[in-house]
């Protein structure tokens, strides 16, 4: 079983709200971990102690691009005092082939500076990363640019579909470069986000090729919720725990 983590985005009304209340939470769901974007304003040893009271595992650490190029020694201070092992950079802006290649340079030395203190760089998708370029998506020509000992991949399994192409097989594609999934279900009618075991997707197979290529966290994430997103989080938990045997 791989452990399931959940990306606190989709909570980040409540983290707002009452930061450490919403972890715990968290907790009470069942979640082995959680996944950051943003860390609610408390200092590194408070997390890392909350974490270990709740028996949650940092899964993961959203920054953004700017952050990391301008303040990646304190990114790097912060997630060594929570004993967080994987940065992932979430968001990236192209309009050519030229800023692909650029940003692959970037994530290349903000690989190899993580790297030298332990940690791993990854680059989390969406859907514009699939635009043809040269007869290549731009995704694949930052896999190809990468090395593959500085930059992994966190695929969102649900912008993939999205775009038009099967995470299953850019899972395997990607394989040991792949430590991390976005873990989403995609509405029947429609193509909007709903809960895991809720629409359309290919969890089962999603789920199969993660333990074949060896994922190291399955985290589910859901952009916008139509319900209390507690519940959201709680029935999709629920669900991919059933799968995830």
């Amino acid at each position: 079983m791989i452990p399931i983590a959940l990306q606190l985005y989709t909570l980040r009304d409540l983290t707002q709200k009452d930061f450490t209340g919403t972890l715990k939470q968290v907790a009470n769901i069942g979640y082995s971990g959680v996944e950051f974007a943003g860390y609610g304003s408390v200092k590194a040893l408070e997390l890392k102690k909350l974490l270990t009271d709740l028996n949650l595992k940092p899964a993961g650490s959203h920054v953004s691009v700017e952050t990391l190029v301008k303040d990646l020694d304190a990114v790097i201070d912060y997630n060594l005092g929570i004993e967080n092992e994987f940065i992932i950079c979430p968001w990236q802006k192209y309009e050519k082939k030229e800023d692909f290649l650029e940003f692959a340079k970037t994530l290349n030395d903000v690989g190899e500076r993580c790297k030298k203190h332990g940690l791993h760089l990854c680059y989390h998708n969406h859907a514009h990363e699939f635009v043809k370029v040269d007869d290549h998506y731009g995704l694949d020509l930052l896999f190809e640019n990468t090395k593959s000992d500085l930059v992994g991949f966190e695929i969102d399994t649900y912008w993939v579909k999205y775009a038009g192409e099967d995470p299953v097989k850019y899972i395997k594609r990607f394989g040991m470069r792949t430590p991390l999934l976005h873990i989403k279900d995609m509405e029947k009618v429609g193509r909007d986000f709903t809960e895991i075991g809720n629409g359309t997707m290919n969890i089962k197979g999603i789920v199969s090729a993660a333990k074949s290529t060896g994922v190291k966290w399955l985290i589910i994430e859901q952009d916008k919720c139509k319900i209390d997103p507690l519940e959201s989080a709680k029935i999709s938990f629920e669900n991919l725990r059933k799968i995830n045997i």
